[in-house]
């Protein structure tokens, strides 16, 4: 598993009651994993780790180094919900296939969390990054790392977990926005 340097600040404990929420967000594969944690305060998104988990071997093994480096990820960051890309359509049924395989790899090695996850299409997640569900991978690296105020270098697969963790802060705020309005 592939990590950024490990943030050595102590990270205040959150209180979902104030609206601090730490999200873990998922870009499923079966060779690379992305995984991208933000915790969020009000309309204030902030990075916290990013990584991804790259698999190799027969498919079986692959999908337990996800199940793995994805459960060491959930304890050592203990995320208050999850945000995971849903799988598209393919072409390819052998790929689809594997693709949700490692896709319910990861949403298994998150259930010792007992948060809720929330599902949303890719074009989805790069509709809310980016402004456009046609986006390329580069345009949402370009994106996240503006949005979250990172300098460093963020690989494809990890911008795009980041993506779904950035995706669903916004829908949250939403949700917050709309319920203060009196419309929830």
């Amino acid at each position: 598993m592939s990590r950024r340097a490990a943030n050595p600040v102590q990270l205040a404990p959150r209180d979902k009651a104030l609206g601090s929420v730490r999200i873990l967000g998922i870009d499923p594969g079966s060779q690379i994993t992305g995984f991208g944690i933000v915790d969020v305060d009000g309309a204030r998104t902030t990075a916290v780790e990013w990584g991804c988990i790259r698999t190799s071997g027969e498919h079986s093994e692959r999908l337990r180094n996800i199940f793995t480096g994805l459960g060491e990820v959930v304890r050592e960051y203990r995320p208050n919900e999850i945000a995971i890309e849903r799988v598209f359509l393919s072409r390819n049924a052998d790929s689809a296939l594997k693709l949700g395989q490692a896709r319910a790899a990861a949403i298994c090695a998150t259930f010792a969390a007992e948060v809720p996850i929330y599902e949303y299409s890719a074009r989805h997640i790069k509709k809310a990054v980016v402004g456009s569900g046609a986006a390329e991978k580069d345009q949402v690296q370009r994106m996240v790392q503006m949005i979250l105020g990172v300098r460093d270098a963020v690989a494809p697969d990890a911008a795009d977990a980041l993506a779904a963790a950035i995706c669903h802060a916004n829908e949250r705020n939403m949700q917050s926005a709309l319920q203060a309005a009196g419309k929830g």
